[in-house]
């Protein structure tokens, strides 16, 4: 199978935290972080996630108000960021269609579709806040849900062992999509994200074995997300720093592009394009 640029949306991540695993802190201020998002859009992304709260493992809990202190202004310098493109159809096609925000709380989902955003991230896939599936019915806006072995939004280290990962997988979004339809969610606002790292195991084949076998989603009819950006499974050695993953990031990129996935999530637009040219 072979894909090209245009039949892949590139998600670019924004981390407006002091702490996340890769690029913690260097966004945490609404110029820096508005300016960055501008960078990625130059550099080719499709969508801006914008993420307040870390989900790594070991990192800590933020309020509401911490989150919604993080990500709102950003939003809202986005918006404000508008007039000063001069492009009126570029502006519209990346600022008023493709914002999203990583979040798996339904205030902070609710006031950010309130301000801008299109599309929420939960990499809990409904499970951390019982009225997330209510509000993305009621906003009619882009869900992605996410695969995780761990109930809680933060996951855990741990070489989990599968008889069948694909199985898992599959059954975990039978239940969840089945969940969130009951709530008035349709079909077609769904992105199936597998999950892959440590959301799955810390064993590194099963993020390869995903990558390699994501046809086995294509029967919910739902776009495929796929998140590889630095984590673990792509370092070449257990010694090896996230800013040191960027070659094992690109290959799982272009495996999920060969298997079908529709949007790729990315610290590294430019070179997630390039790659993907």
């Amino acid at each position: 199978m072979t894909t090209s640029r245009n039949d892949i949306t590139v998600m670019g991540i924004l981390n407006v935290t002091p702490d996340s695993f890769y690029d913690g802190g260097q966004f945490d201020a609404a110029d820096k972080a508005c300016k960055r998002a501008l960078e990625m859009i130059e550099e080719g992304a499709d969508v801006i996630d914008i993420g307040g709260e870390p989900t790594g493992p070991g990192s800590p809990e933020v309020s509401v108000e911490e989150e919604l202190g993080r990500v709102i202004p950003i939003l809202e310098r986005m918006q404000n960021s508008k007039c000063k493109i001069k492009n009126d159809s570029f502006c519209i096609l990346h600022f008023e269609f493709c914002i999203s925000v990583d979040t798996y709380k339904t205030t902070v989902a609710q006031e950010s579709l309130r301000v801008g955003a299109n599309m929420i991230n939960d990499v809990t896939a409904g499970r951390g806040d019982s009225e997330m599936f209510k509000v993305i019915a009621d906003a009619g806006c882009k869900y992605v849900m996410m695969h995780s072995k761990d109930d809680s939004p933060r996951t855990t280290i741990g070489d989990v062992e599968y008889d069948d990962v694909l199985k898992t997988i599959h059954e975990f979004f039978e239940e969840r999509i089945v969940a969130a339809e009951n709530a008035g969610v349709k079909r077609s606002q769904i992105i199936l994200d597998p999950g892959l790292g440590h959301f799955v195991s810390s064993d590194p084949k099963y993020s390869w074995q995903i990558l390699e076998n994501l046809e086995f989603l294509q029967d919910f009819g739902c776009p495929i997300l796929v998140s590889p950006s630095r984590k673990s499974f792509t370092a070449d050695g257990p010694d090896q720093p996230p800013s040191e993953r960027l070659e094992g990031t690109l290959e799982a990129t272009k495996i999920a592009a060969e298997h079908g996935a529709s949007i790729v999530r990315t610290h590294d637009v430019s070179a997630t394009c390039a790659s993907l040219a």
